[in-house]
Parts: structure tokens; C-alpha cells; sequence
């Protein structure tokens, strides 16, 4: 059994963040009783803690964050309140933490659990069958769109112009495609449809110099990896094609906006941002988090799924372990993910998003519960 001991920061946030941190906190407990070595912190921060402070960090609070093993974030903002510069306050932690530590790669799964249902319209059903949805995206995460490069222009108090600035760099392309086509190598299946290892690039590049830049880099490194067939989509297209064959994507690699967008859209074929988590991660430091927001009409009610949270969890775990070489993280990564199944596959442990009526506690009790009869 390994003796190593890692330092895990819980940044619960705003809104549900709290709520579905406290799940995981328990889930991660229940690991340290299984022997795994984890001191959990929680630090505070996000735009509530700003409203009442004027701070985005406690005391010290960034500094811990930094130093921490890993991060698991729960939600940033809040209605209302924002920076003095418009930035909606919890701007600083997230993109402070991106941009401070270089989490240069959003990393996305997007696999669909036996025994979660869709919702189209007011029904719930199964729509795609979960042999069908499993995949990953990477996406450049500290350029494009997001770089803090904006203006405006203002006369007589009228705001009459803003512009935003598209940044694609060699150095940021690169590695984030390096790293898709590592981890179609490496990942354990290729894509449903054939098994083929696969990485689609998507980008906009019959338009958008930037994106002409980005798959001119993406061939270049396609070179070093003969054994990864290459494939490419126009964003606009990509959309249509990723509901219609799911089952043909392995690892899909785009820039910043675009990830944002498709990502969000190819959690439907999840069962929903319920079960989207994200890791946000550079050569030495990770960040983890469901993706769906504070969502602020259900905060303080006990009703948001915490299922992305344990899947941050996953990624968490499986990041730790792959980064000091050690086994005992990439154990109960699968543990808990058995576990997850379990429990998916039962139907007992429903929240609202799923047709049903369990609270977040309800769940995060019986995550836990399958968690121990893992053990």
C-alpha cells in the first residue's frame, strides 16, 4: 500500500457549490477510512464571500490554494455581484487559478451510465444507449477568446463599441493537441463505433486565421503519432454530428470558446450537466469541478445532483495518481467509479434533473454507502 499523502483544497464557492462539495467531502472520506492518504482543506472564496467582504480569497486562501496537491472546486458567481472592472467577482479564482498555475487543458468526459435517463422536453427517457457516449474533449484553456484582451469605447456615457480579442498561439495549440493524441493512446477503449483511436480536431478554419493556425499545428503533431487516425469538423457542423453519431468520437481536441460551447452541448448526451465534470489541469498543478455553475434558484434547497461532483472526484484521483506515478489514487478512482454505477444502474437514487425526488444528501449517502461495499 502506498505511503504517500497528498493535500487535497475543497473550494466550495457559491450557490450549490457548497452543497455538492459537502458530498464529496464525504466521498473522500470515506476513501482516507479505506486507507488512502488525503488531508482535505477547505478554503473559502467566490463572489459571495465578496459580498460580504470585498474579498474574493479568505485570508491566505489563495496561497493555500496553490500549494494544495489539487483543487476541487465546487461553483464560482452570483447574481448581482460583480467586480469593480464588470467581471462578474469569483473572476479572480477561476481565471486566476487558470491563467496563475498554467491549467493549460480543460479535460471533459462525456460517458453515458447504464440506467441514466435524458430529458427532451418534459419527458425522461433513454435516448442514447450508453455504448454509444464515451469520449473526451480537450480544450485550450488559457487562450482564445477568454485572454484578457478586451476594450471598448465609450463617448458622452454611451458605450458604442466592444471588442474582444481572439488569441491562438503555437505554444498553446501545441500542447493541447499533444495531449489529446497522448490520451488517444493511452486511454483504455477506443471510439464505440469501431474501436478505432481517433482524434477530431474542430475548429472554424474555412473562416478563422486563428483556427487555420490551429489545425496547421494539429497536422504537424498528428505526424509523431502514425498509430491515431486524424479527423476533423467545422464547429457548426461538429454539433449536429456529435447528437446524430456519438458513437464515432474517441478524443475530440479544439480552442477555448468552441470546447465550451460543444461541451456543454455533449452533456446531454450524459443525461445532463448534472453528470459533466471538468479537470482543469497544466504539467504540475490540477483543478477539478462540476461544470453546471452556482446555479443560484436551487441554492440552499438540497436538490442538485451531485453525481459531476464524484465524477470530479474520478478525474481528481486518476490525475494524482498518473502524476506521482501511484497506484493506490488510481484505485479508488475505479472503486468509487463501480460504486457510481452501482447506484446509476439501480434507479433508486434520482434527483430532480432525473425525474425523480432524492436530495443531494440522499445520493451522496448512497454513493457512500456502495462505496464502502466496494471496499
Amino acid at each position: 500500500m502506498s505511503s504517500a499523502h497528498y493535500r487535497v483544497a475543497l473550494l466550495p464557492g457559491d450557490g450549490t457549490g457548497p452543497e455538492v462539495v459537502r458530498e464529496g467531502r464525504k466521498v473522500l472520506e470515506a476513501m482516507v477510512r479505506h486507507g488512502l492518504g488525503l488531508t482535505l482543506e477547505e478554503i473559502a472564496c467566490g463572489a459571495q464571500l465578496y459580498q460580504r467582504t470585498g474579498e474574493e480569497w479568505e485570508p491566505g486562501g489563495l496561497e493555500r490554494a496553490r500549494s494544495a496537491d489539487a483543487l476541487l472546486l465546487g461553483a464560482v458567481g452570483w447574481p448581482g455581484v460583480s467586480l469593480p472592472d464588470g467581471n462578474i467577482a469569483g473572476f479572480g479564482v477561476v481565471f486566476g487559478l487558470r491563467l496563475g498555475l498554467d491549467l493549460y487543458a480543460n479535460e471533459r468526459p462525456c460517458r453515458l451510465y447504464p440506467g441514466v435517463l435524458h430529458r427532451m422536453g418534459r419527458e425522461f427517457r433513454q435516448v442514447w444507449e450508453p455504448s454509444r457516449v464515451d469520449m473526451m474533449f480537450f480544450r485550450e484553456n488559457t487562450e482564445g477568446l477568454y485572454t484578457p484582451a478586451h476594450g471598448e469605447l465609450t463617448r458622452g456615457g454611451t458605450r458604442e463599441l466592444a471588442l474582444d480579442t481572439r488569441v491562438i498561439t503555437r505554444k498553446g495549440s501545441e500542447r493541447i493537441i499533444r495531449r489529446a493524441f497522448e490520451a488517444a493512446r493511452h486511454l483504455p477503449r477506443g471510439a464505440p463505433e469501431d474501436g478505432r483511436r481517433r482524434v477530431t480536431c474542430v475548429d472554424k478554419s474555412n473562416v478563422l486565421r486563428g483556427c487555420q493556425l490551429f489545425r496547421q499545428i494539429y497536422d504537424e503533431v498528428a505526424q509523431d503519432y502514425p498509430d491515431i487516425e486524424r479527423d476533423y469538423a467545422y464547429v457548426d457542423a461538429f454539433t449536429q454530428w456529435l447528437v446524430r453519431s456519438p458513437e464515432h468520437y474517441q478524443v475530440v481536441v479544439t480552442t477555448n470558446l468552441f470546447g465550451d460551447i460543444v461541451t456543454d452541448l455533449a452533456a446531454t448526451l450524459q443525461g445532463g450537466l448534472g453528470f459533466a465534470a471538468g479537470g482543469n489541469v497544466g504539467e504540475h498543478h490540477g483543478m477539478f469541478e462540476p461544470v453546471h455553475g452556482s446555479a443560484p434558484k436551487y441554492a440552499g434547497k438540497n436538490q442538485t445532483n451531485p453525481f459531476a461532483t464524484f465524477e470530479a472526484i474520478v478525474l481528481l484521483l486518476r490525475w494524482l495518481g498518473g502524476q506521482h506515478h501511484d497506484v493506490r489514487p488510481l484505485e479508488e478512482a475505479d472503486r468509487l467509479e463501480r460504486a457510481l454505477a452501482r447506484v446509476l444502474a439501480s434507479g433508486k437514487a434520482r434527483t430532480y434533473d432525473q425525474g425523480g425526488h432524492a436530495s443531494t444528501s440522499e445520493v451522496g449517502e448512497a454513493v457512500v454507502r456502495a462505496l464502502e461495499e466496494e471496499a
